[in-house]
């Protein structure tokens, strides 16, 4: 008879989803892809009402990005992820 250990291990919460997968990367999800756009196109348009509506979409969607991840991140690592993407993106704007 063999008992299964039913405690993960660090290394297992932090890298692991769900379903055992070693997860670091994913496929990128709404959010990310309009901060993406947006920050491309603050590259075309450089000045004006444009560009700052822009700069606000591209802050806005990293900041639910980030606070998707910290919250909703598949282990410790994505949350930590997350975490330190919406300091560091709030800190940049103060």
């Amino acid at each position: 008879m063999t008992f299964e250990n039913t405690e993960a291990s660090l290394f297992d919460r932090t890298f692991r989803d769900g379903e055992g997968n070693i997860v670091l990367a994913q496929m990128p999800n709404l959010p990310i892809l309009v901060w993406f756009a947006a920050t491309l196109l603050k590259l075309v348009v450089t000045s004006g009402n444009i560009h700052a509506g822009l700069e606000a979409i591209a802050f806005g969607s990293l900041f639910t990005w980030a606070w998707q991840e910290l919250f909703q991140g598949v282990n410790y690592f994505r949350r930590a992820l997350g975490l330190i993407v919406l300091v560091s993106a709030i800190a940049l704007k103060v």
